[in-house]
């Protein structure tokens, strides 16, 4: 079995936590792990996990299996196509390989099941099927009528699953209702399993457009660390569409199989207030939190104390730069705060105060006209690129472990309580050559003082 995880989403309605350079897959949500680091532990000791991403994402999905020790293969999309191409190219690669016949295990990067064992029978009885030709679907069992999942209607019983009678939409609230009442039906919940040449098959017949065009994006992959390129130009070409449209819906041959296994997709915060521990009076409260006559909210304190009073049925969600306060009724309604960021030129939609790179991270702490004040943090051994910038300059004082420094011509040792300057225009490089890491403050003064102003002249992560 060749499980084959997308972790394509950018999560809008879990903003402030979630954030188009870091969506809500890569956030510790449910657990001290991340999303995609659950989607992927829940399935016990594997060899390898093929894995789907957006290339601005690269770094945290190779960072956060790092941190699991498990070998994975990670597929860039140059651009985003949906679900049909994004799992026709693990397919292709599959066969590429000689497992056409394997079993692929198709799940999202962002779903919460917390019944794993159920999970992991359902998974056991779908593998026969898929090794018998069929291309599985999993049915979540509805526990109450819900208007923001689409459904699937069972029709008659095939072994432990039973064949896909018809996908329907999302419903309506009478609708949802009646859908529940026939017990006929099942939310969908995205998580698939068929053979690599099933599904490649199906997609030639329903969709060759697709097939095709991901073939001709397979046929130049070029390797990158840890992550493998596909043809840009090809993969642009390919139409957008939907495993559930492109194939499901088509299929003669799709079963699902029911799955009770505590599944929910997150997609909302009402839905992650749902599904964590709450105290008596209904409430969940991470962090510094201070809650007085407070019921059946959800408060989360990322770095100060936040306090309540008298309130009923809100989400609260604050961040370092953020603050988000919504009634619970509204929360599917987020994205609209998004947009409206985006529309105004904001940074708040795009990425977190605290910001990670393949070397590390930084937190921009203080702004200012013509300055601006960063805490970096660069791991043991790690590098950042040769560089130069146009339009500052930089003081750096080293607070934690050792820099080694290159400034011009010169390369030299910074340690704790040192500083070192870096004058505008000067070529310069930092790295941590040390077992600990390497925290410094970072001051940039000049004219400007944005991201895109770093010449790079050498980097060991392939970045431009």
């Amino acid at each position: 079995m060749i499980p084959v995880v997308l972790s394509g989403g950018s999560g809008t309605r879990l903003w402030p936590l979630s954030r188009i350079e870091c969506p809500k897959q890569f956030l510790p949500l449910n657990s001290a792990q991340s999303m995609l680091q659950e989607t992927v532990y829940r399935l016990g000791s594997l060899p390898s996990v093929s894995i789907i991403c957006n290339e601005a994402h690269r770094f945290l999905v190779a960072e956060q299996m790092r941190q699991l020790g498990q070998r994975c293969s990670i597929f860039l999309e140059p651009v985003g196509r949906n679900t049909a191409p994004a799992i026709a190219l693990s397919a292709l690669d599959a066969v590429a390989k000689g497992q056409g016949d394997e079993p692929l295990l198709v799940l999202s990067s962002d779903h919460v099941i917390t019944e794993h064992v159920v999970f992991l029978q359902a998974v056991a009885q779908a593998e026969s099927l898929a090794k018998d030709g069929f291309l599985v679907t999993f049915g979540t069992v509805p526990t109450q009528p819900e208007t923001g999942y689409g459904y699937i209607r069972r029709g008659s019983s095939q072994g432990p699953a039973f064949t896909v009678a018809e996908f329907v939409e999302k419903p309506n609230l009478a609708t949802a209702q009646a859908y529940l009442a026939t017990g006929e039906y099942y939310w969908n919940s995205g998580i698939f399993m068929f053979t690599a040449n099933r599904y490649l098959e199906e997609l030639s017949r329903f969709r060759p457009d697709i097939l095709q065009a991901c073939q001709q994006a397979m046929a130049i992959t070029t390797p990158d660390l840890d992550f493998i390129r596909i043809d840009k130009a090809a993969f642009e070409a390919c139409p957008d569409e939907s495993i559930d449209y492109a194939v499901m819906e088509k299929t003669d041959k799709a079963v699902v199989i029911p799955l009770d296994a505590g599944w929910s997709d997150v997609g909302s915060w009402s839905a992650l207030w749902e599904i964590k521990p709450k105290d008596e009076a209904g409430n969940v409260l991470q962090g510094d939190v201070i809650a007085e006559n407070t019921r059946n909210s959800m408060v989360m304190a990322n770095e100060r104390l936040v306090t309540t009073l008298g309130v009923d049925d809100l989400i609260i969600v604050d961040t370092k730069d953020a603050l988000m306060v919504a009634h619970k009724d509204h929360v599917q309604e987020v994205k609209k705060l998004v947009a409206t960021l985006k529309s105004q030129g904001r940074h708040e939609h795009l990425q977190h105060r605290e910001v990670y790179r393949p070397w590390g991270k930084y937190d921009s702490i203080d702004a200012g006209e013509r300055y601006q004040v960063k805490r970096i943090t660069v791991k043991p051994n790690a590098k950042l690129s040769l560089q130069k910038h146009h339009h500052r300059a930089e003081h750096w004082v080293v607070v934690k472990g050792t820099a080694r420094v290159t400034c011009g011509d010169k390369t030299f040792l910074v340690t704790e309580n040192q500083s070192t300057y870096i004058p505008l225009g000067e070529v310069h490089c930092l790295e941590n050559p040390g077992k600990v890491d390497l925290e410094l403050i970072e001051v940039q003064s000049g004219s400007y003082l944005g991201e895109d102003d770093i010449i790079r002249l050498q980097d060991n992560y392939g970045r431009e």
